[in-house]
């Protein structure tokens, strides 16, 4: 038996990591400004909409703080402690990105069931005009931030991009409602925004706690079936069987294999040229590129969650008898 590992990774150059930490850095700061902006005019204009907006702009600026940190860790390389390095450090951002999120969406809802409840007048042009410039400030920092595709790949990213983008719908929504009030006067309409910018934050965070928990728990990586992995490795020449396959992600872009190969008894410089096909089927077809292969030569029998090779089990069959 022999094992046989492949190291290849495929890491942004430096260069995209600065960028995307100065365009973090930038945006926080803008955002944080008109955080405070915001949370004035509300209170002025007695908006809950407007109050509810700011509050997820502040989350907007912790998300994006988050981002930036998780850029600058995932881009360390491994250490003798951390030796797959801190790829997962932008999965956790997302994470706890994603789940504030969701204490915010609860918040709102419950001050906009108040809010029905006890209906106030609300200030419709202070409103329309406070959510028109963060529809300009949130869709330009969310084009920042997805300007190369980035947010289609890091889920650290990903996350900050769809907290500015749902922020840009919501700010949108509330200039809708805005010139409604002023032309009906229905004030139950801000506190029903509220509540619909309460469903998009929820809606959007979802798939982010969805997807990174598959990570951090190890699962395999979104798009891929065990059983085709299995059976394109179970084809290429030299391969007998595959079994004791799992595939995991080491971060949002990054993913990792180990399986156990039964091939022909040969001598290892004979086998190396099986363990190039393997590779290159795993990368071309999966993009898996970090690989730990063990080659066997007899074949083994699974019972439950471990493999003893068929000699074994035959000698453990012969010591019951």
């Amino acid at each position: 038996m022999g094992v046989s590992h492949q190291h290849s990774h495929a890491h942004p150059p430096v260069g995209d990591d600065a960028r995307m930490k100065r365009v973090l850095i930038a945006s926080l700061m803008l955002t944080l400004g008109f955080v405070v902006f915001e949370t004035l005019a509300g209170l002025s204009a007695h908006s809950l909409a407007l109050l509810s907006d700011a509050g997820h702009n502040f989350t907007d600026a912790f998300a994006l703080l988050l981002a930036a940190f998780g850029v600058y860790l995932q881009a360390r390389p491994g250490d003798h402690e951390k030796t797959y390095g801190y790829q997962r450090a932008g999965v956790l951002a997302a994470f706890v990105n994603a789940l504030s999120l969701v204490v915010l969406a609860g918040i709102l809802f419950y001050e906009s069931y108040q809010r029905l409840l006890h209906p106030q007048p609300v200030a419709a042009n202070t409103m329309m005009i406070v959510a028109a410039v963060a529809l300009m400030l949130n869709l330009g920092i969310a084009g920042a931030l997805g300007g190369h595709g980035e947010h289609h790949h890091d889920l650290n990213v990903r996350a900050a991009w769809l907290h500015m983008a749902g922020d840009a719908a919501s700010s949108a929504a509330i200039i809708l409602g805005a010139l409604l009030i002023r032309y009906t006067g229905w004030l139950a309409i801000d506190p029903i925004l509220s509540i619909l910018i309460g469903i998009a934050i929820v809606w959007s965070g979802w798939g982010i706690i969805r997807d990174s928990l598959n990570i951090l728990l190890e699962g395999l990586p979104k798009g891929l079936e065990l059983k085709n992995v299995s059976a394109e490795l179970s084809g290429v020449d030299g391969v007998i069987d595959v079994h004791d396959l799992h595939i995991w992600s080491l971060g949002s872009d990054s993913r990792a294999l180990s399986c156990h190969v039964l091939i022909d008894d040969m001598p290892p410089s004979e086998s190396d040229s099986i363990l190039q096909r393997i590779n290159d089927v795993l990368c071309a077809r999966f993009q898996i590129r970090h690989t730990t292969v063990q080659f066997e030569h007899v074949k083994c029998v699974l019972a439950g969650t471990h493999c003893t090779t068929a000699i074994q089990e035959a000698r453990q069959q012969e010591h019951r008898h």
